[in-house]
């Protein structure tokens, strides 16, 4: 395993985003398909406005679901491990960017079961 993902704080961080639903997760398909619908959208301005106001709206979402999972990520590790947890956190919310079947190492939580 790299030594970016060794430690019993990062694994905690990994299991408990890979136990829960992350808006952040589907940020990338939906913005392809949001970025898609601007480029097709041809003479219909309307789509293309309901598009880019969709891409915002998704993007303020991940930025928020960003920050609500690093703050509550930092308070669980730092009382469970202390100063040993540094960037578990941030490890964390890098992990929740990425589509679930590609994060390495892989997901050993399933949805909604709550690491341990």
């Amino acid at each position: 395993m790299p030594e970016r993902d060794r430690g019993p704080a990062r694994r905690y961080a990994r299991n408990y985003v890979d136990a829960r639903l992350s808006i952040a997760e589907f940020f990338i398909p939906a913005s392809l398909v949001l970025v898609a619908a601007v480029i097709f959208a041809g003479s219909q301005p309307a789509v293309a406005v309901f598009a880019v106001t969709g891409l915002y709206v998704l993007v303020i979402a991940a930025i928020a679901d960003a920050i609500i999972l690093g703050r509550r990520l930092r308070g669980l590790t730092r009382a469970r491990f202390g100063r040993s947890a540094t960037g578990a956190a941030m490890y964390g919310v890098m992990r929740a960017f990425q589509i679930r079947r590609t994060r390495l190492p892989s997901p050993l939580v399933t949805r909604g079961e709550w690491p341990s």
